[in-house]
């Protein structure tokens, strides 16, 4: 079981997301003394009652005055069994690039459903970007069950309403999320970090026992085809080691071995691992999500922004590509936009070429558009001034994804999924 846990927190205004993530940390005792000083004059000053848990993760002054979340906020915890980056979310639709970027690299989504309104549109949204982002678990966190009297017949009413959902994305993005529902109640940490006895019918585990205990190992693609961008070439030319030249980077998917054969993209060159090098030493093999230094057989022209794959499944290097790009910038994209295209450690000059379909995440329908606005998601065709070598993104979450950049400042713009060819 991995020891890192990326999870992101989505749901309707005022479900309780930041409640829930402040209760966490507060019962997992990883909130510092400061830390909880400073909510609770806040706390006082708003007029509370009780030390509002929820400021510990609205970090921003605008959050804390107006009571809600517009940006995300990451958090760090850690349990003895794993550590945990958590990404609050917001749940407003205008903020739906900030939901995106949260859930972009999380490993689960939680989704919250107050359980006196039931499933919403914002819960349909979420799931979607949940789906549409290949997010491998799901927790459904029925919270504020206080509020309901501890009624498991209306947590199962709103379980039944979620698996509707659940099998429509299914049918749109053909994605299969291993969704697990919990009944809750943040505020006064009902299933939260301990199980609850005022809802002895429900036999699960509370929320941080099945964050403990989910596994991502398969989902962190050691079981895909081997990919490796280069991110650095070292060459100390040092006296000691006149002749060492070595690739450094992160696989981004797949198990690299010693021996193994491997393909330079975009060259095509052919040659197999000769090493791989770390800080603590030599490995005999390296996994997805681990730092390296790749050292080849041949001396082959391999520089930073080339890819190192397996020599049996490499992936298409294309210059044209269809992809569903979520739009992140006040002006719209259009046909004929030129952008900079950050694919892994690869970047290149891009096009837009045209655009299919503007996607409504709430209803899963589409409509033809002329551009895109900002939070908008739709389907987009590019050209590139150079190959990329690139997987679908239903296949490889790291090489099926990209960035868009303004030319002149850098900025970004859009974050891309290619889609299956």
């Amino acid at each position: 079981m991995s020891d890192l846990l990326r999870f992101a927190t989505a749901g309707s205004v005022d479900d309780g997301k930041s409640t829930l993530i402040g209760r966490l940390l507060y019962d997992s005792k990883s909130v510092f003394q400061d830390q909880l000083e400073s909510v609770e004059r806040t706390s006082a000053d708003r007029g509370d009652d009780y030390t509002n848990l929820a400021l510990l993760t609205d970090g921003l002054r605008a959050e804390r005055e107006q009571g809600i979340t517009i940006d995300v906020a990451y958090r760090y915890f850690s349990t003895p069994v794993r550590s945990f980056i958590v990404a609050d979310t917001p749940g407003h639709v205008q903020y739906t690039r900030n939901m995106v970027t949260g859930a972009s690299t999380a490993d689960l989504a939680l989704v919250l459903v107050d359980a006196r309104k039931g499933v919403l549109e914002q819960t349909r949204r979420h799931a979607a970007l949940s789906a549409l982002l290949r997010v491998p678990h799901l927790v459904l966190a029925v919270n504020k069950m206080d509020l309901v009297g501890y009624d498991d017949e209306v947590f199962d009413d709103v379980v039944t309403q979620f698996a509707a959902v659940a099998e429509e994305l299914r049918s749109r993005f053909g994605a299969h999320p291993e969704v697990t529902a919990i009944p809750m109640a943040a505020l006064p940490g009902d299933n939260v970090v301990h199980r609850s006895e005022r809802m002895s019918w429900y036999q699960g585990p509370a929320l941080l026992e099945h964050l403990e205990q989910v596994s991502v190992e398969r989902d962190h693609g050691e079981q895909r085809p081997a990919r490796f961008p280069v991110q650095y070439v070292i060459r100390p030319m040092s006296t000691e080691r006149p002749d060492y030249r070595g690739y450094a980077g992160t696989v981004a998917s797949g198990t690299l071995r010693v021996g193994d054969e491997v393909v330079a993209l975009p060259s095509g060159r052919r040659t197999t691992v000769a090493g791989l090098d770390t800080f603590d030493g030599p490995l005999e093999a390296a996994v997805a999500r681990q730092a390296v230094t790749v050292r080849l057989a041949e001396e082959l022209d391999v520089s930073r922004g080339d890819m190192l794959v397996a020599a049996d499944a490499p992936p298409a290097a294309v210059s044209q590509l269809q992809a569903t790009v979520c739009w992140m910038a006040d002006a719209p994209l259009r046909a004929g936009s030129k952008v900079l295209l950050k694919h892994t450690t690869r970047t290149v000059k891009a096009m837009v070429t045209g655009l299919a379909e503007r996607l409504d995440v709430a209803t899963l329908g589409s409509e033809p558009v002329d551009e895109l606005r900002l939070n908008d998601i739709g389907r987009v065709s590019l050209r590139t001034a150079s190959p990329l070598a690139v997987d679908a993104y239903a296949d490889d979450r790291t090489t099926g994804a990209f960035i868009l950049l303004d030319e002149a400042t850098g900025t970004t713009l859009g974050a891309g999924m290619v889609d299956a060819s």
